[in-house]
């Protein structure tokens, strides 16, 4: 299984988790080279990953619009910006 196919079954929350994990440990500074550029590739694939998931998220999010009288009028896309 390549990372990417790896990191495409993990949950938002997993992913961001090892994503935090690479960032500090490449913050730490005590990772050789070889494993640096390892890490960071797949930490590249997290955080496409995780932005991936977010943007889904976003498109299904809906914002509830009400009447004057404050009845439930419907729903509309939420403006994220």
């Amino acid at each position: 299984m390549t990372d990417k196919q790896d990191v495409a079954g993990l949950s938002f929350e997993t992913a961001l988790k090892e994503l935090e994990g690479i960032v500090d440990r490449l913050e730490a500074g005590k990772v050789d080279l070889e494993e640096s550029i390892t890490i960071y590739a797949r930490g590249e694939a997290l955080k496409a990953h995780c932005e991936a998931l977010l943007k889904s998220a976003e498109a299904r999010i809906e914002k509830i619009t009400l009447k004057p009288d404050g009845t439930v009028a419907g729903t509309v896309p939420l403006d994220v910006e």
